[in-house]
């Protein structure tokens, strides 16, 4: 685990931006928050469309309080602990995604490939925006290539059962 005091894992603000803990993981921090999303997916995937959007974008919000204040308080741009980016970028891939496990995994991966990968412009916002807009920014930018292609890969799967 990363030396995160454990004041910061019971605080109300840090907690969410770490996570709930998982953020502290010794291997993968990242990959593991992204699984958080997948836990928070599976109930709000059966809101409606608008209530889904809705729910995404206060929790993108929020996450730009929740993650500028916990990286001014571990002295850090984007420490790697903060995964509630990942959490709400995973969110966001899953918006308007066909039901079933199988765009579920899809939906995982293809977000961890994006952010990990960070294609343009998302390294650039990584790199030059600063705070909780810049935390969340660039996992929203990396969700968004993620949609597209998880919303073509839909498109071509459904085709080819035709």
């Amino acid at each position: 685990m990363q030396t995160i005091p454990v004041k910061f894992l019971l605080h109300p603000v840090y907690s969410p931006a770490l996570g709930f803990g998982v953020g502290c993981s010794k291997y993968a921090p990242g990959t593991v928050g992204t699984l958080v999303g997948v836990l928070f997916y599976l109930p709000l995937q059966y809101l409606a469309w608008p209530a889904y959007a809705a729910v995404v974008a206060l929790l993108f919000l929020a996450g730009i309080y929740l993650c500028g204040e916990t990286a001014g308080a571990l002295e850090s741009h984007d420490h790697p602990a903060i995964v509630w980016d990942e959490i709400v970028g995973y969110l966001a891939t899953m918006l308007l995604a066909p039901s079933g496990w199988i765009w579920i995994v899809s939906g995982f991966l293809l977000f961890r490939l994006f952010d990990i990968w960070k294609p343009w412009p998302v390294r650039l916002v990584d790199k030059r925006m600063k705070g909780g807009m810049g935390i969340m920014i660039d996992d929203l930018i990396a969700a968004v290539y993620s949609w597209i292609f998880l919303q073509i890969i839909h498109i071509l799967y459904t085709v080819s059962l035709s």
